[in-house]
């Protein structure tokens, strides 16, 4: 890792997604767009991004579930359309689910009726067979996001547990495992900090670590996840005075990736806005 330089210029793209904005308009979400997915691969090429972080959920059909697919559930083919053409253009692909539990927050809701089994072996063994089929669509070389914020449901003990079951199986599949680290917020969300703490505590170093927060900024957290031995990167925002800070601080203290989030589905409604912020904001990316 070379401090002082950017060196991981990420983008997370939407198929579906679920939290509790999200999920008013479940019933008539429509299929992301693959066609401006594809506008925005090249957008992201352009302003010199290197990784594309897809958010998959129950947008793409399972081969061996298909049970978890939905109205807005796409053939795995889109999918592997869409990986491959990012690969095409440098771009890393890393497949992305949430484990959390929440029943406020309901990020785990895609992987219904599983998501209300208990961390059982069951559990597990439904969620690397959805892994696996990703990992196979999208061939990631290095990574994948496991999610893991705002947990409502698990104790840290099983919190904990949680994302070591998930790191061991990736890492027995040759990828390293990529947490959101909630830990910068207060107020209503200290639990979900807490137990972000807790886990840093016992967790492997292999682990990275996406600090968010698109209100403050918190050189205090990078420090101490570095200074604990951990990859940390960042997910700023969309406001540039704010994206400019937390590069300041990150830059200071030995992270080295930032990661641009929008969470708006990816269609042509939101084309225009979503191609001026990568470039205008992407621009203090480089």
């Amino acid at each position: 890792m070379q401090k002082g330089i950017v060196t991981i210029r990420g983008f997370l793209i939407h198929l579906t997604h679920y939290d509790p904005v999200w999920c008013r308009y479940k019933s008539r979400e429509r299929p992301f767009d693959l066609d401006m997915a594809l506008e925005i691969i090249d957008t992201l090429a352009e302003m010199e991004f290197n990784l594309l972080i897809i958010d998959c959920a129950d947008g793409v059909k399972y081969r061996l579930h298909p049970e978890l697919s939905r109205n807005y559930t796409v053939p795995a083919s889109c999918l592997r359309k869409l990986s491959k053409y990012a690969r095409q253009r440098y771009i890393d692909v890393v497949p992305k689910l949430n484990f959390s539990k929440s029943r406020y927050h309901r990020h785990n809701d895609w992987f219904r009726p599983y998501s209300y089994l208990p961390d059982s072996d069951k559990y597990w063994r439904i969620a690397f067979e959805i892994i696996d089929e990703l990992i196979s669509v999208c061939q990631p070389r290095r990574y994948f996001h496991i999610g893991m914020d705002e947990d409502h449901e698990r104790s840290h003990t099983q919190y904990i547990e949680a994302i070591l079951r998930l790191r061991q199986g990736l890492k027995q599949r040759g990828l390293r495992t990529i947490i959101w680290n909630d830990s910068s917020h207060g107020g209503r969300a200290l639990i979900h900090a807490r137990k972000s703490i807790a886990a840093e505590r016992v967790i492997y170093k292999d682990i990275i670590h996406i600090v968010w927060n698109y209100k403050s900024v918190r050189p205090d957290i990078i420090h101490r996840l570095v200074n604990e031995g951990f990859q940390v990167w960042v997910a700023p925002g969309a406001d540039i005075k704010q994206v400019i800070r937390w590069k300041q601080a990150m830059l200071k203290y030995g992270s080295n990736g930032l990661i641009m989030t929008t969470w708006q589905p990816c269609r042509r409604s939101n084309r225009a806005r979503m191609l001026k912020l990568i470039r205008t904001v992407g621009s203090v990316y480089k």
